[in-house]
């Protein structure tokens, strides 16, 4: 693929392709948002998104050893599934989407946080 050039669209793996699934549990899957995913970056967030197929859209939750312990890790996990949750039903469908939540995510008030998840899936023209 030379520069510039988009990848083509990806499909799914089987197993994933005959239920109704929110988020990315594949590592395959992960790894081909990682690798060809459009990033966006927030204060409270990073996020890649990618051209998948017309399935729903799945969105995966990623926090590394290096956002603190497990309880911070988990919190931020949970805060970030309630927020895909939410909005999941006005996503354009067929897109991989992987989130990187920072830091300051747990210092945020949930209305900060949905404006801000809101805001960068509108300039990534993935809301309906």
């Amino acid at each position: 693929m030379e520069c510039g050039e988009e990848a083509p669209p990806y499909q799914m793996t089987p197993k994933a392709q005959g239920r109704h699934v929110i988020f990315l549990r594949s590592n395959r899957d992960i790894q081909i948002v990682k690798h060809h995913g459009r990033r966006m970056t927030t204060a409270l967030f990073n996020l890649l998104a990618y051209k998948m197929d017309d399935a729903p859209s799945r969105v995966g939750i990623i926090v590394g050893k290096r956002f603190g312990n497990a309880v911070r890790r988990n919190r931020a996990k949970r805060i970030f599934r309630e927020l895909v949750r939410q909005l999941h039903p006005d996503l354009v469908p067929g897109r991989g989407l992987l989130v990187f939540p920072k830091r300051d995510a747990l210092l945020r008030s949930r209305d900060e946080l949905v404006q801000a998840w809101r805001g960068s899936l509108e300039r990534l023209h993935l809301l309906r």
